[in-house]
């Protein structure tokens, strides 16, 4: 018997999900590749130039080595004509979703607070 006001939270079953079928969750650099690089036919040397940012830095944020920072999104916003903070954003989704996933349903057991 457990002391008054005090509720004993029990560990929920761990379940295993097949993740084999999930789409895959694309990060910046991928996206920058495919949707605005890839239709325009421009390499990593031809858009590090054009914007002015070192060649190895570029390709390390397409590469998924390096997070995107607020420096080049606003470069790279500008060049292709999106709203600042647009690749950021993308990095933050694709942050998101892939945490999602990795808690895989743990946040179910999670009661959101009453307000």
């Amino acid at each position: 018997m457990g002391r008054p006001g005090v509720t004993k939270i029990q560990a929920m079953p761990s379940t295993t999900t097949d993740t084999s079928d999930w789409l895959h969750i694309p990060h910046t650099g991928e996206m920058l590749v495919s949707e605005f690089m890839e239709p325009l036919k421009l390499d990593t040397a031809a858009l590090a130039q054009a914007i002015a940012v070192d060649p190895a830095r570029l390709q390390a944020m397409i590469d998924g080595d390096t997070r995107i920072d607020g420096e080049l999104d606003i470069t790279l916003s500008r060049y292709f004509r999106m709203s600042e903070g647009f690749f950021l954003r993308l990095q933050t989704s694709a942050e998101l979703r892939t945490a999602k996933r990795a808690l895989n349903g743990e946040l179910d057991r999670i009661q959101p607070r009453a307000a």
